[in-house]
């Protein structure tokens, strides 16, 4: 293990850390609010280290794969720590763990709160609290990618680690290229729908961390009602910008940058992602014609939930709680399945449930016809065997995971639904599920260990499970 590389990488990111502090620090300032001290303190905490460490020059430049993952892991626990210090100083979240809950929520972009009064927040914390959904977003380690230029070869190894899907491919030779072009798209996306919520009647404020929110696929709001407020208007380019930020980024380069329509829409994950979405609200649209006054509001209200829970945003306009058990079964299945690979979305993602449902079905096959031989395929191109049975893996210890999960939630006083679903959206990094978790309740009355198993899974899910798992495996700190 090259702990001098990591130990500098993690300096660099307390760097980061600090020029993002900056914002709320700004913020505070334009409201006069007091908690720009808690703010500026950890900022200058953060800068002050982060100089310090970077006199320590990496002994060796030499990467593989393994410090790629203990540097994300370590990294995203870094930051959320120093992101839950300024809840804590402030005063606003005066219970560290669940200071910690809420920082680990909004930057894995899960949006599970364990506040039952956000718009008592002041202006900068909202604006903290919903920036961490855009920081986490697209990834950390991307960003400083993008703006760094590291050198010695180990880029892939941290973009690997760091983002979602089975595979990760560059858009371009050079990865840092390739990490420029995710996040102008990323930023570009953003400030589209800034102006599009401003146009629609928001104030400026509201546009600009709603936009957080959505396009980190986060769900954070700064209303009780989460977005129901809102007017229809608003509501459908939320609807549209979550079913974006869900969309794999692969097809923006395609159809903006490579200028290759005809192949973004030929992209199968993305094809898969869009049916599932709408197939899902058609049929809940039918269970609860009946609730509402006209086709079109039940419709609306409809896709605008199966967006929210298949991009993992978690966004709400109604309590789907309340909805029949056809549509809250189908809610759960596309909470499952989630965002495609390569997006700002969570769950088990899109293109892993195509892979596996085709190698079901080559193994179906192989009953019948012994000797045939047939690839798995995933837009035109053939998935080599190792990625096959790499997603098995993840299957099986996503599964082990989430089993275990639940036993030690179960301690906890709350229903089987409630836990269920409260792993499931914390897991797939959702945020409301049902019952006592869902969109109209929050994580609040669960006990510390709970909280710390939830703020695991967020985590894990989060980075794909590797990543945090190799930290507790021994061979992961042998030396070189």
């Amino acid at each position: 293990m090259n702990y001098s590389i990591i130990r500098y990488i993690l300096f660099r990111v307390l760097e980061f850390a600090a020029l993002f502090l900056t914002l709320p620090c700004l913020v505070a300032a334009i409201y006069q609010e007091k908690a720009g001290f808690a703010f500026a303190a950890v900022m200058i905490g953060c800068f002050v280290v982060a100089e310090i460490g970077k006199q320590y020059k990496p002994v060796s430049t030499v990467f593989y794969a393994r410090e790629g993952f203990v540097t994300v892991s370590l990294t995203w626990i870094v930051l959320s720590i120093v992101g839950a210090l300024p809840f804590y100083l402030s005063g606003e979240i005066p219970n560290f763990v669940d200071a910690l809950f809420e920082t680990i929520s909004g930057l894995t972009t899960t949006g599970g709160s364990i506040l039952s009064d956000v718009e008592y927040l002041s202006k900068s914390v909202q604006f903290w609290r919903l920036f961490t959904h855009w920081i986490g977003g697209m990834g950390v380690l991307v960003l400083i990618i993008a703006v760094l230029p590291l050198s010695g070869g180990y880029n892939m190894h941290l973009m690997r680690a760091e983002s979602p899907g089975p595979t990760v491919g560059k858009l371009v030779p050079k990865v840092q290229s390739t990490a420029k072009i995710l996040y102008g798209i990323y930023i570009g996306i953003t400030v589209l729908e800034i102006i599009l919520l401003k146009a629609a009647g928001m104030s400026l404020y509201d546009s600009i961390v709603l936009s957080f929110s959505t396009l980190g696929t986060g769900g954070f709001g700064v209303l009780n009602s989460s977005v129901g407020s809102y007017t229809i208007a608003v509501q459908v380019i939320f609807t549209i910008f979550m079913i974006l930020g869900g969309m794999n980024f692969n097809v923006y380069y395609l159809l903006f940058i490579a200028r290759k329509p005809k192949d973004a829409l030929k992209h199968e994950e993305a094809r898969v992602y869009l049916l599932m979405l709408f197939g899902a609200a058609v049929l809940i649209t039918w269970n609860i014609r009946g609730s509402y006054d006209s086709l079109a509001i039940a419709f609306k209200d409809a896709l605008f939930q199966v967006a929210s829970l298949g991009s993992s945003t978690g966004f709400s306009t109604t309590d789907f709680d309340l909805w029949p058990e056809f549509s809250k079964a189908i809610l759960i299945v596309v909470m499952a399945v989630g965002a495609c690979a390569g997006s700002t979305g969570g769950g088990f993602k899109v293109s892993r449930v195509m892979i596996l449902l085709q190698d079901m079905k080559r193994e179906l096959n192989r009953v019948v016809h012994p000797q045939l031989v047939k690839k798995t395929h995933l837009d035109g191109r053939a998935v080599d065997d190792d990625t096959v049975h790499s997603i098995q893996s993840y299957l099986i210890i996503y599964l082990v995971i989430f089993i275990s999960s639940l036993l030690i939630l179960s301690l906890d006083r709350y229903d089987f639904t409630t836990n269920f679903t409260a792993v499931l959206a914390a897991y797939n990094n959702i945020g409301p599920g049902f019952h006592a978790v869902g969109p109209t309740c929050n994580y609040g009355g669960y006990s510390v260990l709970s909280k710390f198993v939830l703020m695991f899974d967020m985590m894990t899910g989060r980075l794909e499970l590797l990543p945090m798992l190799i930290l507790f495996s021994p061979k992961t700190w042998k030396k070189y």
